[in-house]
């Protein structure tokens, strides 16, 4: 059976790596698909395991090659998902993960509307800037860009299937390895928590 591709977006900040990192953990039927950027890499970061990290010159190349399945400009960054990777998951039967942004959820939906659509935000806006703030990996302008993206990114949770209001770290983390293993197994009745 081949896998499902799910897409898990949502403002910087809610903590959507944390809760993919619990689900891949929980769940064997689940691959990540490791996306490319042009920014650089955060400390502790690897080549590779976080991102495939490329200069502009070297992305732009992966666009003109038809080499992402997404691809978008954030925060002055790009990154995108490549796409042979992702087919290689799923062809081999493992549903896979995408974190990515609204632009690149958007595009994923048009090019592939059978995608499951999972939307993660922190439980208001002010929980998101004291998480950025805490992570101490930001600038103040990269600070004040984030929020001011995730205010547009909120709006926008209508358009996915499901939402994970991360709150209580514990609740939001067996809410999304619920409906992780549920759709991994070709379940579509996994509860919107």
């Amino acid at each position: 059976m081949r896998g499902r591709l799910i897409v898990v977006s949502g403002p910087s900040g809610a903590g959507k790596s944390t809760l993919i990192k619990a689900s891949l953990e929980a769940v064997p039927e689940l691959a990540y698909s490791v996306s490319a950027t042009t920014r650089e890499p955060r400390p502790g970061e690897a080549e590779g395991k976080d991102y495939i990290f490329l200069s502009r010159d070297e992305f732009e190349r992966w666009i003109e090659e038809n080499r992402f399945l997404e691809w978008a400009e954030y925060s002055g960054n790009l990154y995108g998902t490549p796409e042979q990777k992702v087919e290689e998951f799923l062809d081999e039967g493992k549903s896979v993960i995408l974190e990515i942004e609204l632009q690149g959820a958007r595009q994923v939906r048009m090019k592939r509307p059978d995608a499951v659509m999972v939307f993660v935000r922190a439980p208001s806006l002010e929980e998101t800037r004291r998480r950025l703030t805490g992570r101490a990996t930001e600038t103040e302008e990269a600070l004040e860009s984030r929020l001011a993206t995730a205010v547009g990114e909120v709006a926008a949770r209508d358009e996915f299937d499901y939402e994970v209001v991360n709150e209580d770290r514990e609740q939001a983390r067996r809410d999304m390895i619920e409906m992780m293993e549920s759709i991994a197994r070709g379940g579509t009745d996994a509860a919107r928590p």
